[in-house]
């Protein structure tokens, strides 16, 4: 082990892959898709159509005007406004909405409609639809404050009708998605440091000796899978740090870690980290030369993250594509990670993705034991 770490600290290249990268990759993506995840509708351009001259209609637009600036004048042809682009939104306050809002019993019909372009994002549609209703549900709230017993908005989404003009899951942030995502990818990229460190040795002479001297392989497999665990953890920390330190200095949202099941947590980077050094550890014993270990790995990690939902959310993929994606071991990462960070699961939900990685490293160590002996390193 005290060798694996002397020659892993010497090499320069491969630290700055494992630390430096991912800590970029998680400042950059984060930075450059910050609206992406989270659209800043303050600044869409959009019109009011007002219908209702109730006061319960008039705090209703009050309260929208307030979060979103004014409203560009109503267009007479509104409908070709929202074709073209000219309009991102219209929200349309319907005749009876006051009475709605005013009514002590829950509304049933549609007052208040929300109609969109045809090429807006679905995730900006879902969030100002879910605006909407929370806006409703405001109002209400100060207009008849607990009445009866009554949770205002408890269901305002029966009160708002929301399409786009045309004729349920959570999702993360640009932090919450890039920080785990760019982690998984970071620990699996210690194939490519542990597969030359391998061929080095191997060309030296150091694992011949080493068997001379009677060491055996289980205990020679076994002190470099034990390191490379340590540098797992060491680049979780760090990332996490990054997500929870680094990101709001440079203007970007924090990772918040506030609730987080610190155990799961653990237990999910542990078995991530058993599955990438298998990984490292199978691919490092398959390699001949120095050109396929800086081939082979570098470009299955690549395959894996572009698969798994790493450079590409995953739920942004076509069906065909998510079902892919269930097969990359990075995915049961990121997932596991996604289901503890994210909605706030602990090891009950997180055991699927943790038993799979589990399984997948320890077959790629039986793997990677079966070459170490087979080729008689």
């Amino acid at each position: 082990m005290r060798k694996e770490l002397l020659a892993l600290r010497r090499d320069l290249h491969g630290l700055g892959a494992l630390f430096v990268m991912p800590m970029i990759f998680i400042v950059l993506m984060s930075l450059a898709l910050q609206h992406y995840y989270n659209p800043p509708a303050a600044s869409l351009p959009y019109a009011l159509d007002v219908r209702d001259a109730g006061d319960a209609a008039r705090l209703v637009q009050g309260l929208w005007v307030r979060a979103h600036g004014e409203p560009r004048p109503l267009p007479a042809d509104w409908r070709e406004a929202l074709r073209s682009g000219e309009l991102k939104y219209l929200v349309v306050l319907e005749p009876g909405l006051s009475a709605a809002l005013d009514a002590p019993a829950l509304p049933t019909a549609a007052h208040l409609r929300l109609l969109t372009e045809p090429g807006i994002d679905g995730h900006l549609f879902n969030a100002l639809r879910a605006e909407l209703v929370g806006t409703a549900g405001d109002a209400k709230a100060r207009l008849e404050y607990m009445s009866a017993g009554a949770s205002p908005g408890a269901s305002m989404a029966a009160l708002v009708q929301a399409e786009r003009f045309a004729g349920g899951a959570v999702r993360p942030t640009a932090v919450q998605q890039n920080v785990p995502a760019w982690l998984v990818f970071g620990m699996f990229f210690v194939v490519a440091s542990m597969s030359s460190l391998f061929i080095q040795e191997r060309s030296s002479g150091t694992l011949a000796r080493l068997r001379s001297l009677g060491v055996p392989p289980a205990l020679m497999l076994a002190s470099k899978a034990i390191p490379y665990l340590g540098v797992n953890a060491l680049q979780a920390l760090l990332m996490l740090a990054v997500g929870v330190w680094v990101m709001p200095l440079l203007g970007g949202e924090a990772l918040s870690l506030a609730g987080v099941d610190g155990a799961a947590l653990a237990v999910v980077l542990l078995a991530t980290g058993v599955a990438a050094v298998g990984l490292s550890l199978a691919l490092a014993c398959a390699v001949r030369t120095h050109a396929q270990a800086a081939t082979v790995g570098p470009i299955l990690n690549v395959l894996m993250g572009a698969v798994g939902g790493i450079m590409v959310p995953r739920f942004v993929m076509p069906p065909l594509m998510q079902r892919v994606a269930e097969w990359s071991p990075m995915n049961w990462g990121l997932e596991g990670l996604l289901v503890v960070l994210l909605r706030g699961g602990g090891l009950a939900e997180a055991a699927p993705h943790v038993l799979r990685l589990v399984v997948f490293g320890l077959a790629m160590l039986a793997l990677a034991a079966w070459l170490f002996r087979r080729r008689g390193f």
